[in-house]
């Protein structure tokens, strides 16, 4: 059986994403897991830049440091390479939908889905952008992928 691997994804993947991707390193680390994780963005603007610094803050509050992660643009071949994508909102479900190769669509074993699906009483909601607001908001955004993060690990270990 091959190594389970999650891609997040939102707009930039600079904010939510990365937040996203550490939660869940941190989450595999504590539970012994070994998993492929990484973050991208649907849009490419941001490709090559490291993460927010409300972000990285956000982070180190935690103690962990995504100074080094750079973002990055969805690529055709994550499709197939990643187990489960999740994306931070319902837009960038949608925009993953659309720009999903075609040949992917019918025969990938990747599965698409929304990543507040995870939390009970939270389906189809979207983790806030936070690009435009306060730390305050940023805070949000790591309960609600740390949540969710917590809640993957122990689906992957049940």
């Amino acid at each position: 059986m091959s190594q389970p691997s999650v891609l997040f994804v939102c707009l930039g993947n600079i904010c939510r994403s990365p937040l996203a991707e550490a939660a869940l390193r941190a989450e595999t680390v504590a539970a012994g897991l070994a998993i492929t994780i990484d973050s991208a963005g649907t849009g490419g603007w941001h490709a090559g830049n490291p993460p927010d610094a409300r972000s990285i803050a956000e982070a180190a509050k935690h103690g962990i440091d995504i100074s080094g992660y750079r973002a990055r643009q969805v690529r055709p071949q994550d499709f197939q390479h990643f187990g489960q994508i999740f994306a931070l909102d319902p837009q960038n479900l949608r925009d993953l939908k659309r720009i999903a190769p075609h040949e992917f669509l019918g025969r990938s074993t990747a599965r698409l889905g929304l990543l507040m699906d995870l939390v009970p009483g939270r389906e189809g909601s979207a983790v806030i952008d936070p690009y435009g607001g306060t730390e305050e908001d940023f805070a949000a955004v790591w309960g609600d992928v740390s949540e969710a993060a917590r809640r993957l690990v122990a689906r992957m270990v049940r």
